[in-house]
Formats: structure tokens, C-alpha cells, sequence
């Protein structure tokens, strides 16, 4: 009985050991390469795996897209401008198999070869393209890493450079000519402030000199329209004066110059004709009153 019982200790204790090993749960975005007695036997999952303890070695690959981070790394520019960059690496496996076969340490061997591409598109371009041509960079960089790992099963998806750092002295200049930017900028912006002003001022001051010089036409035109009117009312009443209102005029303006001070006259040669009209006007009316006055009563 005692042997019994610690022969069953014993089987359960192995099962313990063993059917860990022997079960394995792949997620659905993870691969097992399975090998058996060092033979790749291929790739399982995703589900429930049954492995032969002690016989079969199962290596876990991640499908997932995953990245790689790449330090700092100087590089020398096609006009000999030593630059400082670090970018991220963006992959994914896309044979697992291959992956565990084609390669030992991919983070380390992606790493070199990074460097070493990284290195050679510089060696390509100018500094000014360089800090200008991100974008293409990135793409450069891919293609030419895609080119690499594609053996090894894996797909380099995105490169994205973080970080480009100039020679301190292109770093002084450029600070100095973005200064200058702003500066140019500040003062194209004033200027065409004040030209801004300045159409609106004598776009005002049109709009004042229109309005006054209408308002003047305006006048003008009433000025000489009352005008118009008064020399019609003047003609209208000198029709009806006849020449004794005109005679009796001259004499009330000669009575008002003999009022004056002074002791010489001028008395125009019209006005010895008018007064003689006159006075044979007025001799007819007193000789008509004589007559009448004489009349026997």
C-alpha cells in the first residue's frame, strides 16, 4: 500500500512537470516555430498546441507590428557636415518561420544595419537636404531596410527620424537667419500695415473731397438758380415802369448827391434830356390846372 502510493506521487508529480510543457495556448497574434530533436517541424497556432515533452522546443514569434528604437548616429553629409540622427524603425513579421531560422538577434542585426543605411543616404545628400527632405529620407531609409530584412521574413513598414542635430556652427547660423526671417517678416507686416493705412486714409479723404465738392456743385446750381429767379422778378417788374418812375428815380438820386458834401458834380448829358421831359410833364399837368383854375365860376 505505502508503494502504491508513492508510485502515484511520483506519476503525479510528472504530470505536474509535464503537461506544462505539453500544452501550449497561442493568441491569435502569436506563432510557435515547433522543433523536434532540433528538426524544424514548422509553424502552429493560433489555438491549442500539443508538444511532445522533452522531445519538441517551441520558439514564440509576435506578429504584431512592432518597433525598434536606433540612437543617436553621426553621419557625414555629401558636403562633409558631420549630423547627428536617431529614428524609429516600425516592423513586422510576416514569416515566422524564417524569422527564427534567417536570423539570431533581428534587434541587434536590424540595429547594424540601420547605421550602416543610415550612413550611406547621408553620405548621398546635402546638409541643406538633409535637414529639408525629411520625408524622403524616411522612405529612403525604408526601402533600403525593407531590401535587408525581407529574408530574414520580416517587413519594415515605417522609418520615422526623430532627431536631426547640426554642427554647432550651422546651428549658430541658422538661429542667426531665422532671426533675420522674423525680422524681414515684422517689417513686411508693418509695411503693409501702413500701406493699409494710408489707401484708407486717402480713400477717405476722395470720399471728403467727393462729397464736398458735390455739396459746392449743389450750391452752386441753388446760387445760381436764385440768381435766375431774381433777374426774372427784376425784369418782370422794370416791364412795368414808365419813364416818369424812371425821371422821378434820377431826381431823388440827385437830390441825395446834392446832399453830399462835395462842391463839383458830373451830371451826364442823358440827364439834361430826361429833366426836360420831365418838366414838360410837369408843365402840362400845372397848365391844366391853370386853365381849370381860370375858368370863370
Amino acid at each position: 500500500m505505502i508503494g502504491f502510493l508513492i508510485g502515484l506521487g511520483l506519476v503525479l508529480g510528472l504530470a505536474v512537470l509535464i503537461v506544462p510543457n505539453a500544452i501550449r495556448i497561442v493568441r491569435e497574434y502569436q506563432r510557435l516555430v515547433v522543433f523536434r530533436l532540433g528538426r524544424c517541424i514548422g509553424v502552429k497556432g493560433p489555438g491549442i498546441v500539443f508538444l511532445i515533452p522533452l522531445v519538441d522546443r517551441a520558439v514564440w514569434v509576435d506578429l504584431r507590428e512592432l518597433y525598434l528604437e536606433i540612437p543617436h548616429q553621426t553621419a557625414i553629409t555629401e558636403d562633409n557636415a558631420p549630423i547627428s540622427i536617431d529614428f524609429i524603425v516600425f516592423y513586422k513579421v510576416v514569416d515566422p518561420q524564417a524569422s527564427v531560422l534567417e536570423v539570431g538577434n533581428f534587434a541587434g542585426a536590424a540595429q547594424n544595419i540601420a547605421a550602416t543605411t543610415l550612413r550611406s543616404v547621408v553620405g548621398d545628400m546635402a546638409l541643406d537636404d538633409v535637414l529639408a527632405k525629411r520625408e524622403q529620407m524616411n522612405e529612403i531609409l525604408r526601402v533600403k531596410l525593407d531590401e535587408t530584412t525581407e529574408r530574414w521574413g520580416v517587413k519594415v513598414t515605417n522609418v520615422e527620424i526623430r532627431e536631426i542635430i547640426p554642427p554647432p556652427a550651422v546651428q549658430e547660423a541658422m538661429t542667426r537667419q531665422m532671426s533675420a526671417e522674423r525680422q524681414r517678416r515684422a517689417v513686411v507686416t508693418e509695411a503693409e500695415g501702413q500701406r493699409a493705412a494710408a489707401i484708407t486714409v486717402a480713400e477717405g479723404n476722395k470720399q471728403a473731397a467727393i462729397l464736398t465738392a458735390e455739396g459746392e456743385r449743389q450750391a452752386a446750381i441753388l446760387r445760381a438758380e436764385g440768381f435766375a429767379l431774381a433777374l426774372s422778378k427784376i425784369f418782370e417788374v422794370a416791364k412795368d415802369i414808365d419813364a416818369k418812375t424812371m425821371s422821378l428815380q434820377y431826381l431823388e438820386t440827385l437830390k441825395q448827391v446834392g446832399a453830399s458834401p462835395s462842391t463839383k458834380f458830373v451830371i451826364p448829358a442823358e440827364f439834361t434830356s430826361m429833366l426836360q421831359g420831365l418838366l414838360g410833364a410837369t408843365g402840362g399837368s400845372f397848365g391844366d390846372g391853370g386853365r381849370e383854375g381860370g375858368r370863370p365860376r
